[in-house]
């Protein structure tokens, strides 16, 4: 609003001027209160999330560690595991082949492969259960390395999912579990 005064205009009066600035702090001020409410609901989500990730419980069971000492072929067959198939504990120095296995594979070599962040899907069919077998070996040959498919007759349930200090025992084929199981496990080294 401008005031004539004998054929001049002045500017804005100190009224209006005073106004604008009212207006312009309450902008600047409604954009911080804005901005500072997304950064906050921002920093609730993401936390939301890690703590989510955090409290989500791994699959399986939590098995008590019993080392990792290295052991000669002639030491095989000398230890008793706190699990079967086993979880962790003495071992030989090499790795079995990553894959699918026809003949069981033994203790002793197995745990290596579970140290070095290995996942090894069991199966006891010694009634025979070939599309048991045929599922699981579709799920396996999707991992280059890294997981291993054998089979072990001295499990008290069909099927047995080992990693280090992990285990989950079942009977029933369930894909979504299997998965579950190698994702949650596979390539976590664990030397010390």
């Amino acid at each position: 609003m401008t005031v004539a005064t004998k054929g001049r205009s002045t500017g804005p009066t100190p009224n209006a001027r005073a106004q604008r600035r009212q207006a312009r702090a309450r902008r600047n001020r409604n954009r911080r209160i804005l901005y500072t409410g997304f950064a906050v609901i921002l920093l609730v989500g993401l936390a939301s999330l890690i703590l989510l990730a955090i409290l989500k419980p791994q699959p399986g069971e939590y098995v008590t560690s019993q080392g990792n000492a290295h052991v000669t072929e002639a030491q095989m067959g000398q230890f008793t595991y706190n699990t079967i198939p086993p979880t962790s504990g003495p071992h030989l120095g090499s790795l079995a082949r990553w894959g699918v296995h026809d003949e069981p594979i033994p203790n002793e070599l197995q745990v290596h492969n579970l140290e070095d962040g290995g996942v090894i899907v069991h199966y006891d069919c010694s009634e025979g259960c070939p599309d048991l077998v045929a599922q699981l070996e579709a799920i396996v040959e999707h991992y280059e390395e890294g997981v291993i498919l054998a089979p072990n007759l001295d499990m008290d349930t069909r099927i047995a999912l080992t990693a280090w200090q992990h285990i989950d025992r079942f009977d029933d084929f369930d894909e979504e579990r299997v998965e579950r199981f190698i994702h949650a496990y596979r390539g976590a080294d664990h030397h010390r």
